[in-house]
Parts: C-alpha cells; structure tokens; sequence
C-alpha cells in the first residue's frame, strides 16, 4: 500500500515566513512547482516564472518556489535572506515555501509526491525543475533547469494546465 496522498492538495507546506500552508486552500487551481536557489546560473529563470504568475494568477493559477540548498549549496540563506533576494534582486511577487529537501531521505513530501507521480526521470536533479500540476491535484508534465520558462515549450505547456 502507498502513502501517496490522493492528490498534491492534501499536503502540507509551510510559507518563507513559517506560517502553514495546507494546500488544501488552493485545491481545483493549477499549480507550478519549482525548486529555487538564488545563487543559481538559472536564477535568470525567475523572470519567466514572475511573468507567468502576473499573466495567470487572476485566473486561478498558484505559483510555488520552494527555494532549496540541495545542489551546489546555492541557497545558504535563511529565510529572510532568501525573501529579500527574491524580491529585490529578481522582483519574484509569487508564494515562497521555507527552504526545503527536494531530494534524498528527507525530501518534502511535496517533491515526494510529485516525483513519484511524474516517475524516476522527474527527480529534480538541479535547481529550477518545473512541476505543472492540474486543477485535480495531480502531475499533467514537468521540464527539467535547462527548459527556460520564457520559452515555446513550457509557455504552450502552461496555456494547456490553464485549459485543463
């Protein structure tokens, strides 16, 4: 038997601030999912995410970073620390998560969840991995750091979860 939850809107997350936040409040929105660290070559990314979370959030779609320290030791802040540089250095207005383990024992169940639905080659395997989730709470695609979130691919992708 699996401890998978049923859908990724059964589980818990707590904010950059350390405030819960079940996702539970946000089920029947489609949701992305990226890893962060702001020290990363693909902090450019932040850019296409932020202007995907303006063009879409008035119709529904939630945006999570979840800004981890997994990968090259390039999210050594606390939380504090990383919410100033996501905002002033990269304007990012979208929800932050508190630093999490995206990989390894203590992966969040989050990742845990999204990993197990989207199969082996899913595991974020560096920063900025990108996890589109549909308004029933489960994995519709994932594109691994090298895909930009301003580009074709992932903004048709990203047209499709807010159709679906």
């Amino acid at each position: 038997m699996s401890d998978k939850p049923p859908s990724v809107y059964e589980i818990e997350c707590i904010d950059l601030q350390g405030r819960p936040m079940p996702l539970k409040l946000y089920a029947g929105r489609p949701l992305i999912v990226v890893n962060t660290a702001s020290l990363c070559g693909f902090s450019g990314h932040f850019k296409g995410l932020e202007d995907i979370w303006r063009r879409h959030r008035e119709n529904g779609l939630l945006m999570l970073g979840v800004p981890s320290n997994d990968f090259g030791h390039q999210e050594p802040g606390n939380s504090v620390a990383v919410a100033a540089v996501c905002l002033d250095k990269f304007g990012v207005t979208f929800p932050l998560l508190q630093k999490t383990r995206v990989k390894g024992r203590d992966t969040h169940p989050l990742f845990r969840f999204l990993t197990a639905e989207g199969g082996y080659f899913s595991r974020p395997r560096w920063n900025f991995y990108k996890y589109l989730v549909g308004r029933d709470g489960h994995l519709k695609n994932w594109f691994s750091s090298l895909t930009n979130p301003g580009g074709e691919k992932f903004q048709d992708a990203v047209s499709e979860l807010m159709k679906s």
